[in-house]
């Protein structure tokens, strides 16, 4: 593949001031949505712009405790990037949803369908304004980006584009359940960080506090600037703040995610008191209304931030929308770059205004008919670590891709060759201390939490490890491993962590990927994925549950997360296998401790498929 450049030098501003306006925008059942609209300043009043739509959960804007900035553009808690659309020509409107900030209304869970066509009713107001130029687009980071998504689906002609970013697509596989298995730590920190908001507080999480990663100074100004936030922003006709207090009333009636999924075990399991299934709140559950509107995508997500490059992918091959797509290798907010072949305090490459300015092209393109052709087309730009570079490609798998198996082997070795002994096993007893730590790819999603992962030799101990002899060539591990474990366990149930890794010289162990599977939803499906997948796809159903029958033999098959990462020469290659993720996941089984057996016989060849790309090397 040959390497390329993601990340643009930024354009010159157009603009350097902005007037803003908040607003309620009144919707059909009466809801007032808390709406700041910005604009350029000092435009001719008959000028109309193109609209950058941002719809928001975790406050629209800020009221601080002295005079706001003047000329300044009041994003609240996010990334520069509206007040960079602005000073390249844009209006902006940022919305809080139903239910939060200063919006009236409740929520009865997240992306309702009333939320929805709340959505498709702010582009109709917003195309009605003298401002207006009557062409939309949308973006947004995480539960924004995934709005911005669900925006197409609202079939509006103005919408032109969507930009959604470090979006899930799957709540139950990808954020709440991954492999099955409850998302403990994030599905907790989630809930208590909107509670706070819906009670407009400020919530502590904000302030990067001890998190690994950050400076002193870093610490000492986070927390400073906490003490600067009064709530969110009340809209310009609520000065004494009547209507914040109403809207505040009525968000207690807003659903408790993390009570809810303590109710599910299974994808078709109720969703709390909800009355749907967590399905009803993903986005491959109208795969066919965002095809059908043909809104051009931009896709972002990270090899290290949940599942969102796994997303990225299943759009990239599934949807036949107009399609751009970026995977690199940052944490959810673009805090840090994420790399393990990095220094943890490594900042961003490229710099946020230079992945701006890719954003701000595409808007180009489809807001305002520039003439662009590098964008034209369908197109994949990923950041493969350890070598730190940028490659594209129109196809997914990449040229080049293929497989490579390695089995599970005596001596805790992985060996290209299957194994010829009738009887061979390995015994572990699972560890509920073992752990990604507390800075890994799944609590990155609280926008705050940097994505770093250390020297994993260090826990080991707590592992069953298989490590393969030196590499005796580079080795670029990009696409989805799988593996297959031989098992037997003295439960029932329970859960099976599989860690890819990159053995150098010295011992040190990097991070390269993962992939989990609650043993009760082993069974894989025969039916077709929603989007297509690249690794064995099970429904999570109640129908198809298959516990393990205890002593006795099973195979267990599932995929890793998506990764692209060169291992040198000389390195080696490790597969390392836990029970638990102790800052992370929920323990399984809740009381009692496994004993599993790992078989790596002929029988029984546990092994890994590593999928390689040939010849890149640029």
């Amino acid at each position: 593949m040959t390497p390329a450049q993601f990340g643009r030098t930024p354009s010159e501003p157009e603009h350097d001031a902005v007037t803003t306006q908040s607003l309620h925008v009144a919707m059909r059942d009466g809801t007032q949505i808390a709406a700041d609209v910005m604009r350029p300043a000092g435009l001719p009043p008959e000028e109309k712009l193109p609209t950058v739509l941002f719809i928001a959960r975790y406050w629209r804007s800020f009221a601080l405790r002295g005079p706001t900035p003047r000329n300044r553009a009041p994003v609240g808690p996010r990334n520069p990037l509206p007040a960079f659309l602005l000073a390249r020509g844009y209006a902006v409107v940022i919305a809080d949803s139903r239910g939060s900030g200063a919006s009236t209304g409740s929520t009865p869970y997240p992306f309702s369908p009333e939320e929805i066509r709340d959505y498709g009713e702010l582009v109709d107001w917003v195309v009605e304004q003298p401002w207006s130029d009557g062409r939309v687009g949308a973006t947004g980071i995480s539960y924004e980006g995934i709005a911005a998504e669900l925006l197409t689906t609202t079939q509006r002609e103005a919408v032109k584009v969507v930009v959604p970013q470090q979006a899930d697509i799957d709540q139950y596989a990808e954020f709440l359940f991954p492999g099955g298995i409850r998302n403990e730590w994030m599905v907790n920190a989630w809930q208590r960080t909107n509670e706070k908001l819906d009670r407009n507080e400020i919530p502590p999480e904000w302030s990067p506090g001890d998190r690994e990663g950050y400076s002193l100074i870093h610490r000492v100004v986070g927390r400073l600037s906490m003490i600067l936030l009064k709530g969110v922003r009340p809209v310009d006709e609520d000065p004494e703040g009547s209507l914040l207090a109403k809207a505040i009333a009525d968000h207690r009636d807003n659903a408790d995610v993390a009570a809810y999924a303590r109710t599910v075990t299974y994808r078709d399991d109720p969703f709390g008191a909800s009355g749907v299934s967590i399905d009803d709140l993903s986005t491959i559950r109208y795969q066919e209304e965002i095809q059908h509107s043909g809104t051009p995508l931009f896709t972002w997500g990270s090899w290290l931030d949940g599942s969102t490059a796994d997303g990225v992918l299943r759009r990239f091959v599934s949807y036949s929308n107009p399609q751009r797509a970026v995977i690199g290798a940052w944490s959810h907010g673009y805090v840090n770059h994420g790399s393990p072949y990095r220094s943890p305090t490594t900042h961003l490459e490229p710099r946020i205004e230079e992945l701006w300015q890719e954003l701000v092209d595409y808007f180009d393109l489809h807001l305002k008919g520039r003439t662009a052709s590098r964008l034209q087309g369908k197109e994949l730009f990923y950041f493969t670590m350890g070598e730190e570079e940028w490659k594209v490609t129109d196809l997914w798998p990449p040229k080049g891709a293929t497989t490579e198996r390695w089995y599970l082997a005596d001596a805790a070795g992985l060996d290209r060759e299957p194994p010829k002994e009738e009887s061979a096993s390995d015994r572990y007893t699972v560890d509920f201390e073992a752990t990604t730590g507390r800075s890994n790819r799944w609590r990155t999603q609280d926008g705050v939490t940097k994505v770093i992962y250390g020297d994993r030799a260090q826990g080991h101990g707590r592992l069953l490890t298989y490590t393969s002899p030196p590499l005796a060539e580079d080795m670029e591990v990009t696409g989805h491993p799988v593996i297959t474990l031989h098992v037997a366990s003295t439960h029932s149930d329970g859960a099976f962590y599989v860690y890819l890794e990159d053995v150098d010289e010295e011992g040190r162990a990097v991070y390269l990927t993962e992939g989990q599977l609650r043993a009760i939803h082993r069974r894989v499906s025969d039916a077709s994925p929603p989007l297509r997948t690249f690794v064995p796809h099970r429904s999570f159903r109640r129908e198809d549950a298959l516990p393990l029958e205890p002593g006795e033999v099973a195979e267990l098959r599932f995929g890793l997360l998506p990764v692209s990462a060169r291992i040198p020469e000389g390195h080696r290659l490790r597969v390392a296998i836990a029970g638990h993720d102790a800052h992370t996941f929920l323990r399984i089984p809740e009381e009692g401790t496994p004993t599993v057996t790992v078989h790596r016989s002929r029988a029984h060849p546990s092994h890994i498929e590593v999928p390689v790309v040939k010849g890149t090397r640029g």
